[in-house]
C-alpha cells in the first residue's frame, strides 16, 4: 500500500485482547482526542475486498450513511 504522508494526521499500532467472545482493541489516545472520541459514542469499521479497513467515528444516527467522521461511502459500479 502506498500512502502519502503529507494527508497523514497520525500512524501507529495497537494490540487486539481476544478472551472467550469478548474483543477489545485500543483506541490510541491521539485518535481519541483528534476525532473527540467519548465513552458511548459508535465507530463504524469498513472492511474492502482488498483487505484494507476504514475505521470513523459516527456522529450521526447509527443507521444513516452520513454524518461520520472520516470517510463517505457510496457504492461504486
Amino acid at each position: 500500500m502506498k500512502i502519502d504522508l503529507d494527508q497523514v494526521a497520525y500512524i501507529g499500532e495497537t494490540s487486539v485482547t481476544i478472551r472467550s467472545s469478548r474483543r477489545r482493541i485500543t483506541i490510541p489516545k491521539e485518535i481519541v482526542e483528534t476525532l473527540g472520541i467519548s465513552d458511548g459514542d459508535r465507530i463504524r469499521w469498513v472492511l474492502f475486498n482488498d483487505g484494507k479497513l476504514c475505521i470513523s467515528r459516527v456522529t450521526g444516527s447509527g443507521d444513516s450513511r452520513q454524518g461520520e467522521t472520516g470517510i463517505s461511502v457510496e457504492k461504486v459500479d
